[in-house]
């Protein structure tokens, strides 16, 4: 059974499918995972050096929590597929994962010319 549209109400045709039920669930857990402060400015960190990749021993520079909270934090972004990390020796490394921050980016992306004016 369809719906008909409300009388006076014109659909504006879409330039993309929505996300799915299943593709909701999965990035809101991602979305979830930076929605803390501590963990956005970590991602950030790392990202923003070069090769998108940093030690564990540069990244509590500026954060004023510790070694052990620091660490919860990564794995949380680690859990949600933000991060991958390898041991090298006695440190560990994390690296953006870039295909996770492509799908967020895609999400959030508006078109231009897509949005209208409400106050014409």
């Amino acid at each position: 059974m369809s719906v008909s549209p409300v009388e006076g109400c014109s659909s504006a045709p879409r330039i993309r499918e929505p996300l799915s039920a299943a593709t909701s669930v999965e990035l809101a857990a991602v979305f979830k995972a930076l929605s803390d402060p501590v963990r956005l400015r970590l991602l950030s960190s790392i990202a923003s050096r070069a090769g998108q990749e940093a030690c564990v021993c540069d990244l509590s520079e500026g954060i004023e929590l510790s070694q052990p909270t620091i660490s919860h934090h990564l794995k949380v972004l680690r859990g949600a597929g933000l991060l991958t990390s390898e041991r090298r020796a006695s440190w560990v490394y994390y690296r953006v994962v870039p295909e996770t921050l492509r799908r967020l980016s895609e999400v959030l992306l508006v078109q231009s010319g897509a949005a209208t004016e409400v106050d014409a």
